[in-house]
């Protein structure tokens, strides 16, 4: 079986399900076993809340334990059996991968084999056959080849939590020369945001409550800070539209597909005299994983 997950910074995502980073430990029982993962005598409440960012995902074991949550949510909602064989479809920056791909192999594939662990309460025994690694954003295309489809070129922009993946395809080929990436996701609007509420209100707004006003989404709110979210969420976008324009892109010259976390913020704030040509939004969040999914599958079949 093979199993695509998209390890981002603000959020874990399987093709099916999606939950947020967070990861806190506990040496004895907490008082549910939702969403609680038990590994090597411990106890992890995973998805309550996004963790601290971490650049390098390797240099502790936070993402290895949100990997076995991933497979154990997945395998549920499939039905499928709590011992399995897998292999593991998952990505990174396009920008990074050719530098962190060996290190991100092997921080999955390890030679505790099988890997036991369990799950809210479900007893779990997993053998990882194999990794398999792809580059974030493009993968999700390979989903929609209608996109590329008579375009002789095409800038692919994926918003993410912590950075923003630009690269140009040329005739459905990725043009490596002109990948770029952008400290500039999603998490670093939505800190801004809150210390301006703050600031302005002497508010504590959630990220929940942020995201949901910028994406127009019903959410009870002091009128100003609804105000401040607004105001700071379209100059984020106009930010993402300058540091694009800034790495040599011409949103109003070639078509762009839009995808990631803050798509659909771009989707909304973006304004008709910013004058992007034929932009396509893929707001599905699961598509990266989707994606990894697919690519492997079809690597396997040869």
């Amino acid at each position: 079986m093979i199993i695509g997950i998209d390890h981002g910074y603000y959020a874990i995502k399987t093709p099916h399900v999606c939950f947020s980073t967070g990861l806190s430990k506990y040496d004895y029982e907490p008082y549910t076993m939702q969403n609680v993962l038990q590994y090597q005598g411990k106890y992890y409440v995973c998805g309550s809340t996004r963790q601290s960012l971490l650049k390098d995902k390797t240099m502790n074991d936070t993402y290895y334990l949100l990997t076995m949550a991933a497979i154990a949510k997945e395998l549920k909602y499939r039905k499928a059996s709590a011992k399995e064989r897998i292999v593991l479809a998952a990505g990174l920056p396009l920008a990074g991968f050719g530098r962190e791909k060996q290190r991100f192999g092997d921080y999955l594939l390890r030679k505790e084999q099988p890997l036991c662990f369990r799950y809210e309460n479900s007893a779990y025994e997993i053998y990882i056959e194999d990794v398999k690694l792809f580059p974030q954003g493009y993968c999700a295309l390979a989903l929609h080849p209608e996109y590329l489809k008579e375009e002789p070129s095409v800038l692919l922009l994926d918003i993410g939590g912590w950075t923003i993946d630009l690269m140009r395809l040329d005739n459905a080929v990725p043009n490596a020369t002109t990948c770029r990436s952008f400290e500039l996701g999603v998490i670093r609007c939505m800190d801004e945001i809150m210390e301006q509420v703050r600031r302005n209100t002497g508010l504590s707004v959630t990220e929940i409550q942020i995201e949901r006003v910028l994406n127009g989404q019903a959410c009870s709110m002091n009128p100003a800070a609804r105000d401040i979210i607004l105001q700071y969420g379209s100059g984020y976008i106009q930010r993402i539209l300058s540091a694009v324009t800034e790495a040599g892109f011409d949103l109003k010259a070639i078509p762009a597909v839009i995808m990631g976390g803050g798509a659909s913020i771009l989707k909304r704030h973006v304004r008709p005299q910013d004058g992007l040509f034929r932009p396509v939004y893929l707001e599905d969040v699961h598509a990266n994983a989707s994606g990894f999914e697919r690519l492997a599958g079809q690597m396997s079949s040869r």
